[in-house]
């Protein structure tokens, strides 16, 4: 749109020229025409030439300067040609220069188009650096330097060893959780089987108290039928007593008749006595029924009791003994993870690069004793460059990413190819340490300039002699692709 609005421009500046010079033109055939009154104008003057009337008429001036008392006297000046009669005078005795300078005037015309336009197709700065990748290498575990093997500008390949600590420290931290984890594993075997030596332990005492009050209610229920015959003979006991008191209640007046032997009598008494004591007998009896059958119902609930607390305690000596498992399984795990922490800090020992790149700032020596994280060196990625340009907001107007760019450095005084690779994100002051505060009330607007990050093309740095840090002039082409 830019292009299409200036050749409009140019063209409408070609048509003003052209009329400029139809009418130039036209006043020159005037002025042939009026010719011969030009001459007339001469003769009228004695043939003296303009400028030598001019002089006569500053002398007489000046003389009547001089005369204090005669007054001044002004002669008639001659009128002056109209402007376009004398330009059209000009034309027609000066073609030549009228042509030249018209030439001229559009060549001019022209070329301020062309030098305009090409001073608006882009946009430069001298605010630009060469940037990239500065990785800072630091020791991962504290030890002290055995072996140092690089040089500050020396040239380093991705894995290539730097800086060897010393590995003894590490090496028996290694052995030791080698140890830690051989023990850890022969617990786990030495646990595993009591799992199923508890499930089957479990089973069998179950089993077992199944068995016991199997066992206990049968000798309830012989206890029972025990106590119940018991009664029954304390019932036919006393059944029987009661007879031979009667009958001793009975025969004792035939016996005081003597209608009877008393020896007769003597065995009803004895009878009866008999009777009486076999009574006491089959209580005593009941009573021992009744405290056996006591005894077995006991020994029925002990034995439930006993069924019950093994049958609770089954499933939870099993958990118990799983639980220890997993304690020792969970044991291995973290022996495990120490076995491997220590492997990773005697690796760790052998510093090497991370990338490919130009060792710089080398401050790492022979002996020294390094802490965790400790700075000693870093490596500039030589292969992997880019350009911070920073341009004024102003200049950002018809930026886009992938439009051309042409890289001057200074170093060199040669000239790199590159494309916008990305716009920024902020301006410079945004992300500086101390951005500035403006609703302080003393707000002075000054043009920003922002960040934008240009990539040369592929194999325009072959050789890779950019370095971090050297300055450029970018000129970015508007309105153009990579």
């Amino acid at each position: 749109m830019a292009e299409a609005r200036n050749l409009e421009d140019l063209s409408r500046k070609v048509d003003q020229l052209q009329q400029e010079q139809q009418r130039l033109q036209q006043e020159q055939d005037k002025l042939r025409n009026s010719g011969k009154d030009g001459q007339d104008n001469k003769g009228a003057n004695d043939g003296q030439p303009q400028n030598d009337k001019n002089d006569n008429k500053r002398e007489e001036k000046n003389d009547g300067d001089k005369q204090e008392k005669k007054p001044e006297q002004k002669q008639p000046e001659a009128p002056k040609e109209p402007l376009t009669r004398r330009a059209r005078g000009y034309v027609a005795q000066h073609p030549g220069r009228v042509l030249l300078g018209l030439i001229a005037l559009v060549v001019l015309v022209v070329g301020g188009i062309f030098l305009w336009m090409y001073f608006s197709s882009y946009e430069s700065t001298d605010d630009a650096e060469v940037d990239g990748h500065i990785n800072m290498i630091s020791p991962r575990v504290a030890g002290t330097v055995v072996g140092v093997y690089i040089e500050d500008d020396q040239f380093v390949k991705a894995g290539q060893t730097l800086v060897d600590l010393d590995p003894r420290d590490f090496k028996v931290a290694l052995q030791q959780a080698s140890g830690a984890y051989d023990q850890a594993v022969a617990q786990l075997r030495a646990e595993n089987p009591s799992v199923p030596i508890v499930q089957t332990s479990n089973q069998t005492t179950i089993s077992t108290g199944n068995a016991d009050v199997q066992v206990a209610e049968r000798a309830v229920g012989a206890a029972q039928q025990e106590y119940e015959a018991k009664q029954a003979d304390l019932r036919s006991a006393e059944a029987q007593d009661a007879k031979a008191q009667r009958d001793v209640i009975r025969f004792q007046p035939l016996a005081d008749k003597e209608e009877i032997s008393r020896q007769q009598f003597d065995g009803v008494v004895a009878t009866a006595k008999s009777q009486a004591a076999g009574v006491d007998a089959a209580k005593a009896a009941v009573q021992v029924a009744l405290r056996t059958l006591d005894e077995r119902r006991a020994q029925l609930e002990q034995a439930k009791t006993r069924l019950i607390e093994a049958q609770r305690n089954a499933p939870r000596q099993t958990a118990v003994r799983q639980a220890t498992v997993a304690t020792r399984q969970a044991g291995i795990i973290s022996a495990k993870a120490v076995l491997e922490q220590a492997r990773l800090n005697l690796s760790y020992t052998k510093i090497a690069a991370p990338v490919e790149g130009v060792v710089v700032n080398k401050t790492v020596e022979v002996g020294q004793d390094l802490q965790r994280d400790e700075e000693m060196l870093a490596i500039s990625q030589i292969q992997d460059l880019w350009i911070t340009a920073n341009f004024k907001e102003t200049q950002l107007r018809r930026m886009r990413p992938g439009e051309s760019v042409d890289v001057k450095v200074d170093a060199f005084g040669a000239t790199y190819h590159g494309y916008i690779e990305s716009m920024p994100g902020s301006t410079g002051a945004r992300t500086s340490l101390l951005p500035p505060e403006n609703a302080t009330g003393n707000y002075v607007k000054v043009v920003q300039r922002l960040p934008v990050r240009i990539r040369l093309k592929q194999g325009e740095d072959s050789q890779h002699r950019l370095r971090i840090g050297m300055s450029v002039e970018p000129k970015v082409w508007l309105n153009s692709n990579r």
